[in-house]
């Protein structure tokens, strides 16, 4: 039980650490199956899966395993592996713990509350923040979600920082948009994300380059933030937003296409999949009148 709370515990911080179970044993072992250890990533431990050599090899193992993010298995022969003098065998699992990303959001209007319920829903811990009350309350957040009543600039650096912190910037005004994205990027944060137009964000970069900031700062922006689907409402523009979050969540370098657009060679033609909608608008639509000469189309283009 003392490693299941210390696991329980560095998951509410937001710690990293990994869970080392024994899944195996084979002859003379210092521990049965199902012994438990938690690792962190400085190498100290709850409990133990034996002590000796076997221990300080898995202890290594689950620190490698915190880095890359991924679970393993760890089977030797505690004799001839490991010059241990037990003679059996033992197999443990190492699975790093699965932490909760977190998402702030700075603007309780239409789109950030929309961004805020569908994310929550989606596992992640989420903070708004505003200084509008009647906005906060209005907002239709469900009771998991944070609420901040503040000015954001005044609580950036109280805001959850890391490598699994995400920051969205929707508010409603400009220039508290870019002094917040001014205080953002220079932090260790997984994502910065601004809501706006191509001009809006080409704007801030030019003010933000003007006033010294670094390029390689500025290229961590994600903005115009968003994948291109098209989004109008409120909610469709928090999906895209939220279907960002989701594809890096995921590290997908894949274009942001629907998997039936991929080609699939088994349907025929150019392998994507052709919607009867867009047949039917398509041949509904008039046809272009054709160019008369090279000269007049290369005007129009």
């Amino acid at each position: 039980m003392k490693v299941l709370s210390a696991a329980l515990s560095a998951i509410e911080a937001g710690a990293p650490a990994a869970m080392v179970t024994v899944v195996g044993v084979g002859g003379s072992a210092p521990r049965h199956g199902g012994a438990r250890m938690l690792v962190y990533p400085d190498g100290r431990i709850v409990g133990s899966v034996g002590g000796g050599t076997f221990e300080h090899r898995v202890i290594a193992q689950a620190q490698d395993a915190i880095a890359e993010g991924c679970p393993r298995r760890f089977s030797v022969h505690l004799t001839r592996d490991l010059g241990m003098c037990c003679g059996g065998e033992m197999d443990a699992f190492i699975e790093p713990l699965v932490l909760r990303e977190t998402l702030v959001v700075y603007g309780a209007g239409h789109v950030g509350a929309a961004v805020a319920r569908l994310a929550a829903g989606l596992d992640y811990a989420v903070t708004v923040v505003d200084d509008r009350e009647e906005l906060l309350a209005d907002a239709r957040l469900p009771p998991e979600v944070h609420r901040i009543e503040a000015d954001p600039r005044k609580v950036v650096d109280q805001l959850p920082h890391g490598p699994r912190a995400h920051h969205l910037v929707v508010t409603h005004d400009h220039a508290l948009d870019q002094d917040l994205v001014e205080r953002l990027l220079p932090l260790d944060l997984a994502w910065v994300g601004l809501i706006g137009s191509r001009t809006k964000v080409t704007r801030f970069l030019i003010r933000l380059k003007a006033a010294g900031m670094d390029p390689a700062l500025l290229r961590r922006l994600c903005a115009p933030v968003g994948l291109d689907i098209g989004a109008e409402t409120p909610e469709e523009i928090a999906l895209s937003i939220v279907a960002e979050l989701i594809r890096l969540r995921h590290r997908s370098s894949a274009p942001p296409l629907p998997l039936s657009e991929q080609p699939l060679p088994a349907r025929g033609g150019d392998g994507r999949a052709q919607p009867l909608a867009w047949s039917r608008e398509a041949s509904a639509a008039p046809a272009a009148p054709a160019a008369h000469d090279a000269s007049v189309a290369k005007t129009r283009t």
